[in-house]
C-alpha cells in the first residue's frame, strides 16, 4: 500500500511538471503569435546612440532617435534604407483583422523608414551626370506647432546597363513554409519574374530544409516552362537548414557568375532557420564575408507566426541586397514585376547621408526613423564601412523635426548642408555630392506628398506610443487622408482604407 501511495505521489509530481512545461512553451509560443514572430534585439538595449547621444525609449520599448542640440552636436549621418518590408507586413495584419491594440504588441516590427519609403514622392528626377535628382521641402511640422517638418528625397536614375541577369533563386521548402501565404503563394506569382527574363539571363534555383538541393542550374532566361516547372514542383517538409543553402547559393552564384551582369541571389523565406547558423551576430558574419565576391542577396519574407524579421533583415542590409516582406500576389507581383528594375539592378552602393546643420538657424533636430541605421560621424569618410545599396529608380526619402532659431526663416543662407557618399557598383572608392537646403525650400502651402508622408510618420508614432506624438490620433489621420485626392494613387488609397479599417 504504502509503495502504492509512493508511486501515485510520485506520478502527480510528474504530472505537475509536465504541465507546468507545458504551460510555459504554450506561454512563448503565444507570445511569439502576438509579437509576430519578431526578433526585436536589432533595437539598442542600451538608450545610446553611436555618437553617445542618448536615445529615448518610447513606452511601446521601441527606441526612438532623440532632438540633439545642434550646440552639442550638430552632425547627423545614418546609411541610406530603401526596404519596405515593414509597411508590407503592417498592410497583412491590419487586413487579417487587427486592431490597434494588438498592432501595440508589435511596435518594434514596424520602422518609420519602411512606410515612408514603401511610397513614391513627385520629386526632382537626375540631370545629366547625376546619379541621384535630390530634392527637398520645408513644412509647418503637422503634430507640433513649435517645429518644422524637413523631407528630402534622393530620386535614382532609372537607366542600367547590365550584360545579364544572373539569379539564383533560393528558396526555403522547410515544414514552416507549408501554408497558403509562404511557398504557394511564392509559386502562384513567379510568373512575374520569368515572363521578362531573356536568352541573355540565367536562373537557378536552390532549395533547403534539412539538407541543401540543387533543382535548377544556371538555366538560360528564356526556357520559362522549364523554370515554373521546376518552381511548381517544389513541396515543403523537414527541418530548416538555411546556412547549408546559402553557402550553396553562393557557390552557384559564383559558377554562373556574368561578368558586368548582375548577380545576385533572391532569398525567399519566413526567417525560422533552426539548424546551422542562426542568430543575427552569427548570420551577420557569415554574410558579411560572402558579400566579398560581389554577388547581391536580396529577402523576401512570408507568412506570420513565427516570422523572424530581425534575421531577413540581418541578411539584406549586410549581404548588399534589399528586404521585402511579400503579403500576397500583388505585392508579389510589384516586386517581381513592375519594381523589377529596383528589385535587380543597384545603381548605388555604400549609400551614406550626413547633415550639418548651421547652429545659427537651427536649435535642435530629430532624425524621423533609421534608428538602426545610425553611424558614427567619421565613418562617412571611411569607404571600408559598410552602408545601405539603393536600386534602379529607388527613391531614399529621410525626414527631421527641427527646431529653429529666430531669423531662420528670413536668412539667406543656408539651413544645413546635405552630403551624399557612394560608390559606383564593384567600385571600392566613394563619390560625394553636396547640396544646401535653407528658407528658399520652406513651403507656404503643403503639397498633398507632405500632407500623406505625414499620415505615414504619425501613423507609426501612434503605433510606437512616440514621446512626440502630441495629440495625433487615427481620426485626425483619417481626416486628413479623406482630403486628398488619391485618384491617381491606388496605393496611397490602400493605405487610407487600412486606417479606415482601425479606426
Amino acid at each position: 500500500m504504502k509503495r502504492t501511495h509512493r508511486l501515485l505521489a510520485l506520478t502527480l509530481v510528474l504530472l505537475t511538471l509536465l504541465l507546468a512545461l507545458a504551460g510555459c512553451k504554450a506561454e512563448d509560443a503565444y507570445r511569439n503569435e502576438a509579437d509576430g514572430g519578431y526578433d526585436n534585439s536589432i533595437y539598442p538595449s542600451k538608450g545610446e546612440t553611436p555618437d553617445g547621444e542618448p536615445a529615448e525609449t518610447a513606452p511601446s520599448g521601441v527606441v526612438e532617435n532623440p532632438f540633439i542640440a545642434t550646440a552639442e552636436n550638430n552632425v547627423s549621418t545614418f546609411s541610406a534604407d530603401v526596404d519596405t518590408a515593414s509597411y508590407s507586413y503592417f498592410r497583412k495584419l491590419v487586413n487579417q483583422g487587427y486592431k490597434l491594440d494588438q498592432l501595440l504588441v508589435t511596435a518594434k516590427s514596424f520602422r518609420t523608414e519602411e512606410f515612408i519609403n514603401y511610397f513614391d514622392y513627385d520629386v526632382r528626377q537626375p540631370s545629366d551626370g547625376e546619379l541621384f535628382g535630390v530634392d527637398a521641402e520645408f513644412i509647418d511640422c503637422p503634430w507640433s506647432a513649435s517645429t518644422v517638418l524637413l523631407r528630402m528625397t534622393l530620386q535614382a536614375e532609372t537607366a542600367v546597363e547590365s550584360s545579364g541577369n544572373n539569379l539564383v533563386f533560393l528558396i526555403d521548402v522547410s515544414g514552416s513554409m507549408n501554408s497558403a501565404d509562404k511557398l504557394p503563394l511564392l509559386q502562384k506569382t513567379f510568373s512575374s519574374l520569368v515572363d521578362q527574363l531573356t536568352e541573355r539571363d540565367r536562373v537557378s534555383i536552390v532549395t533547403y530544409s534539412g539538407k541543401e538541393a540543387v533543382v535548377l542550374d544556371g538555366c538560360a532566361g528564356n526556357e520559362r516552362d522549364r523554370i515554373l516547372k521546376a518552381i511548381n514542383n517544389l513541396s515543403a517538409y523537414g527541418s530548416t537548414n538555411g546556412q547549408a543553402g546559402l553557402e550553396r547559393a553562393y557557390e552557384i552564384a559564383a559558377k554562373n557568375r556574368i561578368e558586368g551582369g548582375n548577380n545576385r541571389i533572391i532569398m525567399a523565406s519566413d526567417g525560422d532557420l533552426n539548424v546551422g547558423i542562426s542568430s543575427e551576430e552569427q548570420l551577420k558574419a557569415f554574410i558579411e564575408e560572402k558579400r566579398a565576391a560581389g554577388i547581391y542577396l536580396s529577402v523576401m519574407g512570408f507568412g506570420t507566426g513565427n516570422y523572424q524579421d530581425a534575421k531577413m533583415e540581418t541578411l539584406a542590409d549586410n549581404g548588399n541586397g534589399v528586404y521585402y516582406y511579400i503579403d500576397g500576389e500583388s505585392e508579389a507581383e510589384k516586386v517581381l514585376g513592375s519594381d523589377l528594375l529596383g528589385t535587380l539592378y543597384t545603381v548605388a552602393e555604400d549609400v551614406k547621408l550626413q547633415l550639418t546643420f548651421d547652429t545659427r538657424y537651427v536649435s535642435s533636430y530629430r532624425l524621423i526613423g533609421y534608428e538602426n541605421r545610425i553611424l558614427n560621424k567619421e565613418d562617412f569618410d571611411d569607404d571600408t564601412k559598410d552602408a545601405g545599396e539603393v536600386g534602379a529608380g529607388h527613391q531614399v526619402t529621410v525626414c527631421y523635426e527641427l527646431t529653429l532659431n529666430e531669423g531662420a526663416r528670413t536668412a539667406t543662407e543656408a539651413w544645413l548642408k546635405l552630403a551624399v557618399r557612394y560608390k559606383n557598383p564593384g567600385e571600392t572608392q566613394s563619390l560625394l555630392n553636396e547640396y544646401e537646403l535653407g528658407a528658399t525650400n520652406l513651403s507656404e502651402t503643403v503639397s498633398e506628398d507632405m500632407k500623406f508622408l505625414s499620415c505615414l510618420i504619425q501613423t507609426v508614432m501612434i503605433l510606437h506610443q512616440s514621446r512626440y506624438l502630441n495629440g495625433a490620433t487615427l481620426e485626425g489621420i483619417l481626416e486628413t487622408l479623406n482630403s486628398l485626392d488619391l485618384t491617381a494613387h491606388p496605393d496611397r488609397a490602400e493605405f487610407r482604407a487600412l486606417i479606415d479599417k482601425l479606426v
